[in-house]
C-alpha cells in the first residue's frame, strides 16, 4: 500500500498545487552579456516573479549537448545551491542570487559556450516556467598576411592571372576577405576570387583568399591589398594588409634614343655614348646600326652604344631596334638619333713658314681653317693681340716689323676646338743703329773705366767693329748685335763703331775728353802725400776716385785753419789782440799775501816744485801755494794738438 499511498499522496499534492496555482502567474526573464570575447567571463541573470507568494522555489540551469540532449549544469532552491558534476561547466561556473533572481557566471569562456542556456523556475503550487538565453563568443583573427606572385604577369594573357594570396587565421566567427586595387574595391565582375576556409580543433577559423585579375599596362604602378572584416561584441571591425605591387609584363610599343655624353656639341676626338630604351617590360633586346648600313649590327653593351674618338665620318643617323617576344605581331620597334661630329682643320697660313721683306715693303698674310662651325681668328705677336680676323696687313716694313706672328682659330660655340698657325717675317735692310745720336761726346776723369755701347739692327745681321782695341762683350740675335767695349780713360780718345752688312753700314763715334780739373787735384794730392811721407806721417790720398779730391780739399782746409790759429796766437803773444789771459792758472787758496808766492816749474812731463820763502822767511804749505804753468808749455801742447789733428785727418781716406 505504501507506494500506492505515496503515489496517491503525490497525486493529491499535485492536485493541490494545481488547485493552488489556479489563478496564479509566474514570469521568467533572462538578461546578461549576450556577446563576449573568448577567455573572458559571461554573466547570465534569470529573473522571475510570482503573482502570489510561493512556499517553495527551485531553479535549474540546462544546456543542450551537440546531439540536442538537455543536460543540467546547476541547481538551487531556497536552501541550497549546487553544480552538477562531470559536466564541461563544473569548474567554470558559479551560481548566486536572492529572491526573485538567480545569476549564472561562466569564467574563461570557450568557443563551445556559444549556445542557448535554459533557466527553469519551479514554484510548485505557484507554477513552473522556463526562460532561454543565447550566448555569442568572439575571437578576433590575426593580422592578414599577403603575398604577391614573384613572376611577372603579362597583359597578353587571355584569362585572369593570379595576383596575390591573402590569409587570416585563428578567428571566430569566420572572418571575411575582400580585395582592393589602389583603394578601390574590386567587384566580383572584375576579379575571380578563390576562398578556402578551414577550422582547427579549437574551433577557430582560417580563411585563405586568392585574387585572380586580368592586368593592363596601367597596372604596372598599381598596388593591391586585402581587407579582413570580423565580428566583435557589438561591432564589426576591419584590418588591412600591406600593399603589394606585381611586375606587369607588356610589349614594347616605342623606343627612345638619346645621347648621354658629351653634353652639348660633339667634336672630333670625343667619346660619344648613346642610350636606347623601349617602353616595354621587361626590357626587350636592343640592337644598334647606322642608317646607311641597317643590316650591320654595331657592337654595344645591352642598351648602350659607345663610340670612341669619333671623327667627322661618324656623323649620321643611328638606329636602334627592339625585338619584343611578348608582342602580338612580333614586329620590330625602331628609334633613331642624328649625331653630328664637328671639326676644325689645322690652320693654313700664307705665306708659309717664313717670308723675307725689304724695308718699306708691304705684305698681306692670311690664316684659314676649315670648320663645320663659325670660327674666330686672332693674330698676335710676342703674346700681344695685334689684329682680329684672318687677314694680316703689314705695311711699310721696318726692323720692328720682323718677328714671329701667330694666328689662333677658335670656335666660339665649341671652345674645345682650336688650332694655331704662324709665319716668320724677316725684314732685310742695311744696319740701323738703335741710338739716334751717331756722335757722342763725353768728359771723364783719367783712370776711370767707361762702357761704350754700339747696337745695330739689320738683316743679314750686321758685323760690328771698333777703331780702338779693348775688351768687347757681344750679344747677338737674328737681326741685331750689341757690342759693348770697356775702356780705361788715360787721355783724350776717339772711338769709332762700324756696323756693316752686305747691304750697307752705319757708324757711331765716341769722343772722350779727360778732365783737367781732375788732373790738377790729382797732382796736388800727390805732392801733399809725398810731403807728409818725408815728414814721417802716414797719409794716403787716392789719385783716381773723386772721393780723393774731396778729401784733399778737406785736409787743405784743416791746414789753413791751423795756420790761421797760429797767426792769431802769435798776435796774441805780441799783445796785438786784447783777449783774456792765456795759460792755465789754478787757485788753491783765495786769501794770499803778495809776499807769499811759490813758483812751480814743469818740464818733460815731470813736476819739480821750488818753495820760496816769504818776506817773513816762513815756508808755506802746499795748500796755500799758487801753481803757475809756463806759457811755453801751453804753446807747445797746442802745437802738438794741431799736428795730431792733422795727422789723424791724413788717415781718413784709408777708412
Amino acid at each position: 500500500l505504501w507506494p500506492f499511498c505515496t503515489n496517491s499522496l503525490f497525486l493529491s499534492n499535485k492536485i493541490k498545487i494545481f488547485s493552488f496555482a489556479v489563478g496564479a502567474e509566474l514570469s521568467v526573464k533572462m538578461v546578461g552579456d549576450t556577446e563576449v570575447y573568448k577567455a573572458d567571463f559571461a554573466e547570465i541573470r534569470c529573473q522571475y516573479n510570482f503573482s502570489e507568494n510561493a512556499s517553495m522555489v527551485m531553479v535549474q540551469w540546462f544546456v543542450n549537448d551537440p546531439r540536442g540532449k538537455r543536460i543540467r549544469i546547476a541547481y538551487s532552491d531556497l536552501i541550497t545551491r549546487s553544480k552538477d558534476e562531470n559536466t564541461n561547466y563544473t569548474k567554470r561556473i558559479r551560481v548566486a542570487g536572492d529572491s526573485g533572481e538567480e545569476i549564472l557566471t561562466i569564467v574563461n569562456v570557450e568557443l563551445s559556450d556559444e549556445r542557448e542556456f535554459f533557466c527553469q523556475v519551479d514554484g510548485l503550487a505557484a507554477g513552473i516556467e522556463e526562460g532561454r538565453f543565447h550566448l555569442k563568443v568572439f575571437d578576433p583573427p590575426e593580422h592578414p598576411v599577403i603575398e604577391a606572385v614573384h613572376t611577372g604577369v603579362s597583359v597578353t594573357n587571355d584569362s585572369p592571372s593570379k595576383i596575390a594570396t591573402c590569409e587570416t587565421s585563428k578567428g571566430f566567427p569566420q572572418p571575411n576577405i575582400t580585395w582592393y586595387r589602389n583603394h578601390s574595391l574590386l567587384h566580383k565582375n572584375e576579379v575571380h576570387v578563390i576562398t578556402l576556409v578551414s577550422k582547427d580543433s579549437t574551433g577557430l577559423f582560417t580563411v585563405q583568399s586568392e585574387l585572380q585579375y586580368k592586368v593592363t599596362k596601367e597596372d604596372k604602378d598599381s598596388h593591391f591589398f586585402c581587407e579582413v572584416s570580423y565580428y566583435v561584441p557589438g561591432a564589426v571591425r576591419t584590418v588591412e594588409s600591406k600593399r603589394v605591387n606585381v611586375s606587369v609584363h607588356y610589349p614594347t610599343t616605342k623606343v627612345e634614343m638619346w645621347r648621354e655624353s658629351p653634353q652639348g656639341l660633339v667634336k672630333e676626338g670625343d667619346t660619344v655614348e648613346i642610350r636606347c630604351r623601349g617602353d616595354g617590360n621587361p626590357p626587350s633586346p636592343i640592337t644598334f646600326s647606322r642608317e646607311q648600313h641597317p643590316d650591320e649590327e654595331l657592337e654595344a653593351d645591352n642598351d648602350l652604344l659607345v663610340l670612341k674618338e669619333v671623327t667627322r665620318g661618324d656623323s649620321g643617323k643611328y638606329l636602334c631596334r627592339s625585338l619584343d617576344l611578348d608582342s602580338v605581331d612580333y614586329e620590330d620597334v625602331v628609334g633613331n638619333l642624328q649625331v653630328t661630329v664637328h671639326y676644325l682643320d689645322p690652320a693654313v697660313v700664307v705665306p708659309k713658314d717664313s717670308e723675307v721683306m725689304l724695308k718699306g715693303e708691304n705684305l698681306t698674310a692670311t690664316c684659314n681653317a676649315l670648320s663645320s662651325l663659325e670660327t674666330k681668328t686672332v693674330w698676335s705677336k710676342n703674346g700681344v693681340e695685334i689684329r682680329k680676323g684672318n687677314v694680316l696687313h703689314l705695311q711699310d716694313a721696318t726692323f720692328d716689323t720682323a718677328g714671329h706672328y701667330h694666328c689662333e682659330v677658335t670656335v666660339p660655340s665649341l671652345p674645345g676646338l682650336h688650332t694655331r698657325g704662324s709665319v716668320h717675317i724677316i725684314v732685310q735692310g742695311a744696319p740701323q743703329l738703335r741710338d739716334v745720336k751717331k756722335e757722342v761726346s763725353m768728359s771723364e776723369k783719367v783712370g776711370k773705366w767707361v762702357n761704350l755701347t754700339c747696337e745695330a739692327r739689320g738683316f743679314p745681321r750686321p758685323i760690328v767693329t771698333w777703331s780702338i782695341s779693348g775688351k768687347v762683350v757681344r750679344k747677338e740675335t737674328e737681326d741685331s748685335v750689341q757690342a759693348v767695349m770697356t775702356l780705361k780713360v788715360s787721355r783724350d780718345t776717339v772711338a769709332t763703331c762700324n756696323a756693316t752688312n752686305k747691304i750697307g753700314g752705319e757708324t757711331k763715334i765716341y769722343t772722350i775728353s779727360s778732365s783737367k780739373f781732375h788732373r790738377f787735384w790729382t797732382t796736388l794730392a800727390k805732392h801733399i802725400q809725398n810731403y807728409l811721407l818725408t815728414h814721417s806721417l802716414s797719409f794716403t790720398v787716392p789719385l783716381v776716385d773723386n772721393s780723393g779730391v774731396i778729401i784733399v780739399v778737406i785736409v787743405l782746409s784743416i791746414l789753413l785753419l791751423a795756420l790761421l790759429g797760429s797767426i792769431l796766437y802769435f798776435l796774441y803773444k805780441k799783445g796785438k789782440l786784447p783777449c783774456g789771459r792765456s795759460g792755465k792758472q789754478e787757485i788753491t787758496k783765495e786769501k794770499t799775501n803778495k809776499d807769499d808766492i811759490v813758483m812751480e816749474m814743469k818740464a818733460d812731463k815731470t813736476e819739480n816744485s821750488v818753495l820760496l820763502k816769504g818776506v817773513n822767511g816762513d815756508n808755506k804749505p802746499p795748500g796755500d801755494q799758487v801753481t803757475i804753468k809756463p806759457e811755453g808749455e801751453h804753446q807747445h801742447s797746442k802745437f802738438c794738438w794741431i799736428l795730431f789733428y792733422c795727422h789723424t785727418c791724413s788717415y781718413w781716406p784709408l777708412y
